[in-house]
């Protein structure tokens, strides 16, 4: 199903009035098949998981493995597919990390264009690949307004490049999203309480006490988004 703005515009206004159980039941009715949702198996992931498989087990859970997680992440990845018994549709980049780094180095050491370089080679074209072999017209993500200042202003559901993205705990603050892992008893990722406030690569995550602004503690501090949930730059053609 492509929607139009004026779709999205009233879907906007029924997602409004509904729970995250009820907007991920709502895109399942809606979307069916063509629906996806994607994990980073970090610190808040296993809420979005849970509230999917609430509504369907038919429903892709897609994660994109850079190869530079947190080995806690890893771990984690492992216990949330055990406890709540479902199998992530896992996702890399083409050329392996090692490769990567023989042929153009640590990336995420060489300044803002490099590190969207190394992002769309890692997390972008791992994921339009991922859209496109499920055969996927629309996309659950986790995002929520007070996660950054890039996310304030999203809507429930927007287009992205011919895909509907969904926000179903767009809403969510910090407290409820806690919160629902002890009232649902879903365990804590292992670095929970460490001091990030969320998690990436290892290479390019900062604890909230080393950086001034909570945009700044992911990817290198050259901004909070990776290029999964906004585009990246027109004409960026990096050979990959």
């Amino acid at each position: 199903m492509k929607a139009n703005l004026n779709d999205i515009k009233q879907w906007n206004e029924d997602l409004e009035v509904l729970d995250a159980l009820g907007r991920i039941r709502w895109a399942w009715e809606k979307f069916g098949t063509g629906l996806v949702t994607s994990t980073s198996f970090g610190l808040q992931s296993a809420v979005m998981i849970h509230l999917v498989r609430q509504v369907s087990h038919e429903i892709p859970i897609i994660f994109v493995d850079t190869g530079y997680l947190f080995p806690g992440t890893y771990q984690y990845a492992f216990t949330l597919q055990q406890e709540l018994g479902f199998t992530a549709s896992i996702y890399s980049a083409a050329k392996s990390p090692a490769f990567q780094e023989t042929q153009f180095g640590k990336l995420w050491e060489q300044g803002p264009a490099e590190m969207a370089k190394y992002n769309l080679i890692n997390k972008k074209e791992p994921m339009d690949r991922a859209l496109k072999e499920w055969g996927a017209t629309s996309w659950l993500a986790g995002l929520r307004r007070g996660q950054s200042s890039t996310r304030k202003s999203l809507p429930f559901i927007e287009n992205q490049k011919g895909i509907t993205k969904i926000y179903p705990i767009l809403d969510w603050d910090d407290r409820k999203t806690y919160q629902y892992l002890p009232q649902n008893t879903l365990p804590y990722h292992p670095l929970e309480g460490v001091g990030y406030d969320s998690l990436g690569d290892w290479h390019s995550t900062k604890k909230i006490s080393e950086v001034d602004s909570v945009d700044d503690a992911r990817h290198g501090g050259h901004g909070r988004e990776c290029g999964l949930h906004v585009d990246l730059p027109e004409g960026l053609d990096f050979n990959v």
